[in-house]
């Protein structure tokens, strides 16, 4: 089979290396593999056939078929990646908030708060100082509020993760990206499938 990079043993090593670099749960990339998924994505957006695309490589129609397939999902996979980081900074941040909240409202717990007249004076019952329970209680409500909005914030976080629900993220962009190529194996005028095959 004819190549693009020269040395029939160098291919048969880059087809062997991207056989190991799938596991039960199905393709891991490794660096070299996503560049040559990229440059084969590229090639096949040019109007190159999978036949054409692995005679370059030294692979086969199916393994450049599945190249093109993986470089589309990570084009539709990165801005949701980082739409998703995003979201769980703004988490982080707001976490941090709460903790500043949460240190102002224990300081206030922690003073001795005196009941105050109209006039500006301070109320005494007995001689002493009459306590006032309004700004501790106050507190005590604010931390409340604060752990509250640190269970939902966990809850946001699980489930931006997937850690309540199926993550539809990689099931979106995987249908997506069969899309792609779909349609661009239709403007090829190309069966991707009989390709893929040969």
């Amino acid at each position: 089979m004819p190549t693009g990079n020269g040395g029939g043993d160098r291919d048969a090593h880059s087809e062997r290396a991207h056989q190991r670099a799938r596991n039960h749960r199905g393709f891991v990339r490794s660096p070299e593999t996503a560049r040559r998924d990229a440059e084969a994505c590229e090639l096949r957006s040019k109007g190159w056939t999978y036949r054409q695309i692995a005679d370059h490589f030294g692979i086969s129609s199916r393994t450049a078929w599945e190249a093109v397939q993986e470089a589309l999902k990570a084009i539709v996979k990165e801005p949701a990646e980082a739409a998703l980081q995003f979201e769980l900074d703004r988490l982080d941040a707001e976490l941090v908030r709460l903790g500043e909240l949460e240190e102002a409202a224990r300081e206030i717990l922690d003073r001795h708060h005196v009941t105050v007249a109209n006039n500006g004076q301070i109320v005494h019952h007995d001689g002493a100082p009459l306590l006032d329970d309004g700004p501790v209680l106050q507190a005590i409500d604010r931390l409340l509020k604060i752990e509250d909005q640190r269970r939902r914030n966990g809850e946001s976080r699980r489930k931006l993760l997937g850690m309540d629900a199926p993550s539809r993220v990689s099931v979106e962009a995987e249908q997506l990206g069969r899309e792609i190529s779909r349609l661009l194996d239709t403007a090829l005028g190309e069966d991707a499938g009989d390709d893929a095959d040969a």
